[in-house]
């Protein structure tokens, strides 16, 4: 995880307007506190100016300060390699992609390089052969990348991780595939033209893979009537997924089993509808998949790498590295059950568990799990809470739903291994800290978005990530703050699964059919909806979203 920013202006020096004031600097540093640098880049016989800003968060291999340059090469990354680039134990995968990406000698090259990445990230590089800015986020956007364009100053276009709340015209950088500023062609027409490269779907055999399904046009639409943009038919781009099956089941089975009255399927119907065989076999199969991608990203950190001073017990010794966002749902549970096969049994995973204050009958928090599956529950209202000074464990203030169900997974995790340390973190936000922190920060690290349910999931991930709770150990409650940089999060589980209400809706009223396309709008959108909002939410901490 890191905090990325560069500013490009079309004159031979830097724009007198400061464009990179100081909040959006304090904002970029939270999200990488273990390093800061910056490095301006000119060419002497070309009118434009550059500047990059990099900010660390330390994760994997020999500490690598950003921006990278090489042969003036210039290379901000935000992510991680899970697979597809090989990245050793000992390696540092921002120092392996620039390798990578500054040996290519054409587009395709570097477009290929970039298809190879699995994992999500961010980026920026300046090519300084071609005099080209390459930027853009992955296939999901599980990054966050905001862009603001200027015509009033020098300054024309500012790519950032996360803005502040002295600017308001910042958008989130597409997620379509990626942008390419050709410098020398934008000071040589004095305009701003910028080229994508969108996503495409892997070839069949002979063929030619399909740009991935989305409007395109409504990219040129959000931006200024004096930047041109350009989309590349020909890319080279391919996407890490394969386009979205919408064959339609044998459908007999289960519309018997789907018919029944009540809104949540039982245990006898679920046992019966995965006893047949070949559903067996796709349940293992996914659980395979999920248990994979859990591994290695509980696996990809820095273990015991921080400095020991004083004496210390070896039980202090014993340090969180991975932490979880835990309502105790369904999508938590089986995250912290199966991170639970991987991460070292010496090492305690905290789970994350949030509750506002409430105290009328029927308004319920917004927590974890429901906030980030969009359903309506809101953080309280003040018309609906009584504040407090106090945060204990176990105030009925805080008896939420996620807080009940959240304990009760805790029991079931015990059950399944009882040689862990579970910390239960209870998280407990009082309505004066809710509304401080949401006008004085939090609403800022959501921009662009700006909904209701952007607020509410924005506050409810923000507080649980930062991890300050309390813990109770055989009867005593003590403060606590968790020390792990890397948070688990369950977030597209419904997009993929059909998990919300109206999926149900939308089954019973257009079967398969409709659902399959629901499913592939929301599939297509996520980036825009979910997944940098969260990113620049979580970050602010100086943690990593996984």
């Amino acid at each position: 995880m890191c905090g990325i920013c560069c500013v490009i202006s079309l004159s031979a020096y830097a724009p007198g307007n400061g464009i990179l004031k100081e909040d959006i600097l304090n904002n970029l540093k939270k999200r990488g506190p273990d390093r800061s640098q910056q490095l301006e880049k000119t060419v002497f016989h070309l009118p434009y100016w550059c500047l990059f800003s990099g900010h660390v968060l330390h994760l994997r291999g020999p500490m690598t300060p950003q921006p990278l340059e090489d042969s003036g090469n210039v290379f901000l990354w935000n992510g991680e390699v899970f697979s597809g680039i090989s990245v050793g134990m000992e390696e540092n995968d921002t120092q392996v992609i620039f390798h990578r990406l500054c040996s290519c000698n054409s587009d395709s090259d570097f477009l290929t390089v970039l298809s190879s990445i699995q994992g999500p990230w961010s980026f920026i590089f300046y090519q300084a052969s071609t005099h080209c800015l390459w930027f853009g986020r992955d296939y999901f956007g599980r990054r966050s990348l905001l862009w603001q364009f200027s015509k009033e100053s020098d300054s024309v276009l500012v790519l950032s991780s996360v803005s502040a709340a002295s600017h308001n015209l910042w958008l989130e950088v597409p997620a379509s595939g990626i942008f390419q500023m050709n410098l020398q062609d934008c000071v040589a027409h004095k305009s701003i033209t910028l080229m994508l490269h969108p996503w495409r779907f892997p070839p069949k055999q002979n063929e030619v893979g399909d740009v991935v399904p989305g409007d395109l046009s409504m990219i040129s639409k959000s931006l200024p009537a004096y930047v041109s943009l350009v989309i590349n038919t020909s890319t080279s781009l391919i996407a890490p997924v394969v386009p979205l099956n919408m064959e339609i089941p044998d459908i007999t089975v289960e519309s018997q089993l789907f018919n029944f009255p009540s809104t949540v399927a039982d245990v006898e119907v679920l046992q019966k509808f995965i006893a047949e065989h070949h559903r067996k076999e796709r349940v293992h199969q996914f659980i395979d998949v999920l248990s994979r991608a859990i591994k290695k990203r509980v696996l990809c950190l820095m273990r015991n790498s921080d400095p020991i001073q004083g004496e210390i017990s070896d039980k202090d010794l014993k340090k969180s590295y991975i932490a979880i966002l835990y309502s105790g749902g369904i999508d938590s549970t089986i995250i912290a059950a199966l991170a639970d096969r991987y991460v070292p049994l010496e090492e305690p995973i905290d789970l994350l568990n949030v509750a506002f204050e409430v105290t009328c009958q029927g308004n319920q928090n917004g927590s974890i799990k429901k906030c980030s599956k969009g359903k309506k529950q809101f953080p309280p209202h003040q018309e609906c809470l009584n504040v407090k000074n106090t945060a204990t464990s176990g105030s009925s203030s805080f008896n939420a739903p996620d807080r009940i169900t959240g304990k009760a997974g805790l029991e079931e995790l015990k059950a399944i291994n009882p040689s862990r340390t579970w910390n239960f973190v209870e998280i407990n936000v009082t309505l004066e800290d809710l509304k401080a922190m949401r006008v004085k920060h939090i609403r800022h690290l959501i921009y662009p978005l700006d909904t209701v349910l952007d607020d509410s999931i924005g506050c409810a991930v923000w507080f649980a990530s930062r991890g300050e709770g309390l813990l109770t150990n055989q009867g005593a409650v003590r403060p606590y703050k968790s020390p792990a940089k890397i948070v688990l999060t369950g977030i597209g589980a419904d997009e993929q699964l059909a998990g919300y209400s109206r999926h149900r809706v939308c089954f019973k009223k257009n079967g398969f059919e409709g659902l399959t396309e629901e499913l592939r709008m929301e599939l297509n959108r996520i980036s825009s909806r979910n997944l940098g909002r969260d990113d620049r939410v979580i970050g602010d901490h100086g943690k990593e979203a996984r």
